[in-house]
């Protein structure tokens, strides 16, 4: 079985944080989230990375990220674009973006032949996620096609405070393992705890501090690409009907999916603080966190 590899999903648009957000630096030295997140993976034991990205920031991202990666790592890109789509499928007439999370992974589908890890390119991370999904993986053996990894964060410790956010929330059962998740898209501090609304705002449904929540942080055999594939045309159908501008097909849609064949879901709690720039309101306080790590010794000035 091939070596755990990385793979980033760096294809966003950046709507909501208005600019190129993956591409922002975050301290004096000009690193970026995805550098830290590179290092930290690199440590854990990760040799290769599978950047996934759009074709408009190619040149960019090839000289800045993709330059400082092939320093210490195996670099490939995968690129996203919406008219990757299964045979006898078109995109619809005015529709601009991606297919969402699970299309992006698919978009790295001929690259792909072994067990990965899968991160977004603008969330920090933290060291012992990474450790900790490159021992799930390193441990997987050919029986093990459905059996997969988690980094669970606890909401709280993954919100904002400039605007809602979009998380995986997450149950499990007595064994730790994952029994359902389900995409909130709009959650946020409400008197300082998390609430999500389903009604832009018109009710709230209270969540506990501590609920597991999912990052994107995943810990992924081949079999995940192969299922999420199986199953986008079934997806495609039913948003070409229903929301054919919008519709996004998410990864925990595709584990949820497997989840029900009998797939196997090993949630390893995550004390972390989660740092990312959702809204470029959210940049201090990342460059604050990233002085702190640094001043205490967790990063060197140059990497």
């Amino acid at each position: 079985m091939d070596k755990p590899c990385l793979v980033i999903m760096a294809a966003g648009m950046g709507s909501r944080y208005g600019g190129l957000k993956q591409l922002d630096t975050v301290d004096k030295s000009g690193h970026i989230i995805m550098d830290f997140s590179l290092y930290d993976a690199h440590q854990a034991g990760f040799e290769r990375v599978v950047f996934i990205i759009k074709p408009s920031i190619e040149k960019q991202f090839k000289e800045t990220v993709g330059a400082r990666a092939e320093k210490y790592m195996q670099v490939d890109y995968a690129y996203q674009v919406p008219e990757d789509l299964p045979d006898g499928y078109t995109v619809p007439e005015g529709r601009e973006k991606p297919w969402g999370t699970a299309h992006a992974l698919l978009a790295a589908r001929h690259l792909i032949n072994g067990p990965f890890a899968v991160i977004n390119a603008d969330d920090y991370y933290g060291k012992k996620a990474f450790k900790d999904q490159y021992d799930f993986l390193c441990g997987l053996t050919e029986a093990d096609k459905y059996s997969f990894c988690m980094s669970g964060y606890y909401l709280i410790n993954t919100l904002t405070d400039n605007g809602y956010v979009s998380r995986g929330v997450c149950e499990t059962d007595e064994r730790g393992h994952l029994t359902s998740i389900t995409e909130r898209t709009r959650i946020e501090k409400r008197d300082g705890h998390p609430a999500f609304t389903l009604d832009n705002g018109a009710t709230w449904t209270a969540l506990p501090d501590d609920t597991p929540v999912s990052m994107n942080l995943w810990g992924f055999s081949r079999a995940y690409l192969d299922a999420a594939w199986e199953g986008f045309p079934a997806f495609l159908d039913k948003a070409l009907a229903e929301n054919p501008l919008k519709a996004e097909y998410y990864v925990p849609s595709v584990v949820n999916s497997l989840l029900e064949k009998g797939a196997t879901v090993k949630v390893v709690p995550t004390p972390d603080t989660w740092y990312g720039v959702t809204y470029s309101e959210d940049k201090a306080t990342v460059v604050e966190a990233i002085a702190r790590m640094e001043a205490a010794g967790l990063y060197p000035e140059e990497f």
